[in-house]
């Protein structure tokens, strides 16, 4: 997930985030999520967000098959599963 909201929401979004995924990097998080989780925390930000004015994007991978992680310079953060 990556998002871009405007300075006054940002910490909101970042919080309910974090409740759910792992917090990678400025405006970015990852990790697994059940489905009722995804439908909670989306429906939470929609309440959050202005969708005139903010962005969230969400990547969703159903496989990990495919899926190749490298990291470039320092890990911001480590990486553990949330369900």
């Amino acid at each position: 997930m990556v998002y871009d909201v405007n300075e006054k929401r940002v910490n909101k979004v970042l919080k309910k985030c974090r409740q759910y995924l792992n917090w990678v990097q400025n405006s970015v998080l990852e990790g697994e999520i059940s489905d009722a989780n995804y439908k909670k925390l989306t429906m939470e930000l929609e309440r959050i967000i202005n969708k005139e004015e903010d962005s969230v994007i969400i990547y969703n991978m159903r496989t990990t098959r495919y899926y190749k992680r490298e990291i470039l310079g320092m890990e911001r953060s480590s990486i553990s599963t949330i369900i």
